[in-house]
């Protein structure tokens, strides 16, 4: 008996401290991917400051595969990094401005400021903003995603 529960204290510090085990299922708490509803919501997101992580999906096991990927990414990197799901079907408008033929994919939309050149605007109550959107072409897991923010000058924590 005193073996056993040695053991089981030895697993329960090892999988409390190891961040990066991958065997044994992770407690994220509840779900910090927020899922796109309309574009209003998509551009008040942006305004908060932060950068948003956006997975453009479609149904096919490696959708299944990039939502797991998202919830462990979104809970390492909450708040200062939004993730954002976008279920393609449902709102085929907006996937399609993103001019892309395959899916999945992810992009980063990061540091939005005011437009210098506003143009012609048929509401002067209408802002126009620039965005950066970087497409994310590394490897698909929070490592790769914190690799990416280090390479990009992009802020994912309080230590950036």
């Amino acid at each position: 008996m005193e073996e056993q529960s040695f053991f089981t204290n030895f697993l329960d510090n090892l999988r409390s401290s190891c961040k990066y085990y991958t065997g044994y299922p992770k407690d994220l708490g509840p779900s910090k991917v927020i899922h796109f509803t309309s574009e209003r919501e998509f551009v008040q997101l942006l305004h908060q400051g932060y950068p948003v992580v956006v997975a453009f999906t479609i149904k096919s096991n490696y959708s299944k595969h990039l939502d797991k990927v998202f919830e462990e990414s979104a809970a390492e990197f909450y708040p200062h990094v939004k993730f954002l799901r976008v279920e393609c079907p449902k709102y085929p408008g907006f996937c399609i401005t993103r001019q892309k033929k395959e899916y999945p994919f992810v992009e980063i939309f990061h540091s939005p400021e005011q437009a210098a050149a506003q143009g012609r605007v048929a509401d002067p109550n209408i802002t126009k903003y620039s965005v950066k959107v970087l497409p994310f072409n590394y490897d698909l897991s929070a490592y790769g995603f914190r690799e990416f923010f280090k390479r990009h000058g992009v802020r994912s924590s309080d230590s950036n």
